[in-house]
């Protein structure tokens, strides 16, 4: 399950994002995973973690069904997914408490979608800020505090459960949120 895993993975992704946009409003969603795939891809990740991140919100944000992911990219992909996939139905505090502990308790693989995920959300934010200021903390419903709390609450979670040469790059980008006027 080479090229073919990814191709798929891809195919899916652009199906069941297609028309969403990203928060700030003028990029296409499917930007974001892409993004979140090629970072995993240089730095030599599996293609099942590649086809993953590819489909790391499919669940989440869009109705594709969990029986159709898994039989077309197999309980490995879905595994990865199913972990760093948020529970909506709950408040949002608890809901980023959830996710810290699926990810602290899930794969290696799960640990890299999800680093690469909130390093994709953050530079993207950090460009957003550049291009409209501080209204993009209007955006997220919890604002600029708590979205850097949460940044730092995965870092150090990541931090403590894993090694890689990501982790310095995520470190870096919270600091420039933090620096960031709202």
């Amino acid at each position: 399950m080479g090229d073919e895993l990814i191709d798929r993975a891809l195919q899916i992704a652009l199906r069941a994002h297609a028309g969403q946009m990203r928060k700030a409003g003028d990029i296409p969603y499917v930007e974001h995973p892409v993004m979140v795939a090629l970072k995993l891809a240089k730095h030599g990740f599996a293609n099942e973690v590649i086809a993953a991140a590819l489909v790391h919100d499919v669940l989440e944000d869009t109705n594709f069904p969990e029986s159709e992911l898994r039989a077309q990219l197999g309980d490995e992909v879905l595994a990865i997914v199913l972990t760093v996939t948020e529970d909506k139905a709950l408040p949002w505090e608890e809901r980023m408490q959830g996710y810290i502990e699926q990810v602290r308790v899930g794969s290696v693989e799960a640990k890299a979608v999800s680093l690469a995920d909130k390093i994709h959300n953050a530079e993207s934010l950090i460009h957003a800020h550049h291009d409209i200021g501080a209204a993009v903390w209007k955006l997220f419903s919890r604002g600029k505090e708590r979205r850097v709390r949460f940044n730092e609450e995965m870092l150090a979670m990541l931090t403590q459960t894993w090694q890689h040469p990501m982790l310095a790059e995520y470190a870096a980008l919270i600091e420039q949120l933090r620096a960031l006027p709202e």
